[in-house]
């Protein structure tokens, strides 16, 4: 064990806000990889509406490209279903929708990172700026080693681009681990081993309900952050072991958190 404690947060949409950037990136990888299937498909550059209410399904980058896809297509399942249907049933439209374009999730997350590199290399400040981080959150996690804590990042981004909007940002997480490191569940079971957990930050509640069902993580606080990516009625009814967690509580010490 090390000895400070450990406090680990998500990235997209508990530290960061990159709706801008999400669309962006996801656009122009999607009309890179329609190029020649046509050359008449045509994609708002302002967010869409139906971007931004698909956000809070999205579990990794490459389901952002294909959504993009999808509001191209006529009569898409994923473009057309409701809030209700959706929740249900997202990752078997997702299915259909890769069956329909014979497309593969990794040759999406390739597109999608190439995408992002040349952002970089070509414009690097347009690019960190396209991402906005929650108010107050910077300057919170910098207080934590005030409080005897280390902290780490723990995303299903690309450790390469969470690093860059980390620096951005003049965030120093002790640890960060992006999506090669493996899933979430599997990452916290790894750093329970050497260190002890005091508290898993996320916005997306299906992954806080897989961590509290997994062996050797049922006895580590996790709180849903209610300035993230949230699905209408994730607030309510949550499950004992996770706490609801508001940015006026988050900014308070750890020790007085529920």
């Amino acid at each position: 064990m090390t000895s400070k404690s450990l406090v680990v947060f998500d990235f997209d949409g508990v530290i960061v806000d990159g709706i801008y950037e999400y669309w962006w990136s996801s656009r122009k990888a999607c009309l890179k990889l329609l190029e020649k299937a046509s050359t008449t498909l045509e994609l708002p550059e302002l967010v869409p509406e139906e971007f931004r209410n698909l956000r809070p399904w999205v579990h990794h980058g490459w389901e952002m490209v294909l959504i993009a896809a999808e509001l191209i297509r006529p009569n898409s399942p994923v473009k057309l279903a409701g809030k209700e249907e959706l929740s249900k049933n997202y990752h078997r439209y997702c299915q259909e929708a890769l069956d329909y374009w014979n497309w593969q999730p990794s040759s999406l997350q390739k597109t999608l990172d190439n995408v992002r590199r040349e952002a970089i290399s070509n414009d690097r400040q347009s690019w960190l700026t396209s991402h906005k981080a929650f108010p107050g959150v910077p300057k919170r996690l910098s207080q934590l080693h005030l409080e005897g804590y280390e902290f780490a990042v723990l995303t299903t981004k690309s450790s390469e681009f969470t690093a860059e909007l980390l620096n951005h940002f003049q965030i120093k997480p002790t640890l960060l681990f992006g999506y090669e490191s493996g899933s979430k569940p599997s990452v916290l079971v790894q750093l329970s081993k050497k260190h002890i957990l005091k508290g898993f930050i996320e916005d997306r509640l299906t992954t806080l309900k897989t961590v509290i069902n997994t062996n050797q993580l049922e006895s580590l606080p996790c709180y849903l952050a209610s300035w993230g990516y949230l699905k209408d009625g994730e607030t309510q009814n949550l499950p004992s072991n996770i706490q609801l967690l508001d940015i006026k509580t988050f900014l308070t010490p750890l020790a007085s958190w529920p």
